[in-house]
């Protein structure tokens, strides 16, 4: 692959609470254990307009944001492993703009951005690089549920009727927790609109519940109690937490529940003692959460990729346009969308 330009295009925070704007910018050179991937897809989530609205982990400006990628590589640090992908290998990448607290080099949301070589994983030709865009983050949060949550990463016996409450399972998050609860083993019980319901299945959910109804909570108990089903981890993507926290109280009974949330917690939630809940982030030790996330990238999302075991959800939406309409789809993502992923391609 030939050296990549001097210079490259980039949708840059400009100061807090502005639109982004595209302009040029130096392509950097990755460091001893970084990559140098140049996007072609970029997916968006929640925290992107966050930070750009709101300057959250972000330390000073210009700033660029977003974390999920997929693209080429381009170039590989000195001192990569034997195992990072090489030059011109398709990738996904998490290209995380909070963990550097937006660093221009590291936001996802330019032609050329540096990515830790932790946070790599080869792309099969079987998906589209949107598609593979929409795994990163997705993976990275869910995995560091399970993690917290004591799970083990070998999938369990059917026999031991285990399941997984997933709330919220019609976001990215959601879907692909339902995804991983499934390949280990456990029934999985999830939650979303009741348009959503029948797609939720496909990916895996033994039931679905739809969070609208005053009985979703009595809903959801009866089922497992019928079906004899032990439900003591869950992961809130999105919706009440209250309601979801309630829930797994009354699942847990006399045992201990743990319940990962995605969001911040809610300051006013109520949490019963039977409950343990955590916002889901990575080990705080560099060397811990180097180690967690060449074992998600390099290992589970590899093999699981290559296998063709996952299905790039929810749905896809491409905002034409690429860095042009960064705004355009941030806006819109903040306005809320159903069971969709928004994504760009540059």
């Amino acid at each position: 692959m030939s050296s990549p330009p001097s210079k490259h295009m980039a949708a840059v925070v400009p100061a807090k609470g502005q639109p982004l704007t595209v302009e040029e910018r130096s392509t950097p050179t990755c460091g001893p254990k970084e990559v140098l991937i140049e996007v072609h897809a970029v997916a968006l989530n929640p925290v992107d307009h966050v930070q750009r609205d709101l300057g959250w982990f972000l330390d000073e400006y210009p700033a660029i944001v977003g974390s999920d990628l997929a693209g080429i590589v381009v170039s590989n640090g000195s001192e990569n492993s034997s195992s990072t992908p090489k030059p011109r290998t398709r990738v996904i990448a998490f290209g995380s703009a909070f963990l550097h607290r937006g660093q221009p080099d590291y936001g996802a949301l330019q032609r050329y951005v540096v990515v830790s070589e932790d946070s790599v994983a080869a792309l099969p030709d079987s998906y589209s690089f949107a598609e593979g865009s929409m795994f990163p983050m997705a993976a990275v949060v869910t995995w560091n549920a399970w993690f917290w949550a004591g799970l083990s990463i070998e999938p369990i016996s059917l026999s031991e009727k285990k399941g997984i409450l997933i709330w919220g399972a019609s976001s990215s998050m959601g879907a692909f927790a339902v995804q991983t609860a499934k390949l280990l083993g456990y029934t999985v019980y999830a939650t979303a609109s009741s348009q959503h319901h029948a797609y939720l299945e496909t990916l895996g959910a033994a039931r679905v519940f739809d969070y609208k109804r005053d009985s979703v909570s009595a809903d959801i108990v009866g089922a497992a109690e019928e079906e004899g089903l032990s439900i003591e981890v869950g992961l809130h993507a999105t919706g009440s937490q209250q309601t979801s926290i309630d829930v797994m109280s009354r699942l847990a009974k006399n045992s201990q529940a743990k319940l990962a949330i995605a969001p911040l917690l809610d300051k006013d939630a109520k949490i019963p003692d039977n409950v343990q809940t955590a916002f889901v982030q990575p080990p705080a030790s560099p060397t811990a959460r180097e180690e967690r996330m060449s074992w998600v990238f390099g290992t589970w999302l590899r093999e699981h990729l290559a296998a063709k075991q996952l299905v790039a959800s929810p749905h896809i939406k491409i905002v034409p346009g690429g860095l042009q309409a960064a705004n355009q789809a941030l806006d819109e993502l903040k306005a809320g969308v159903s069971c969709t992923k928004l994504v760009l391609e540059l």
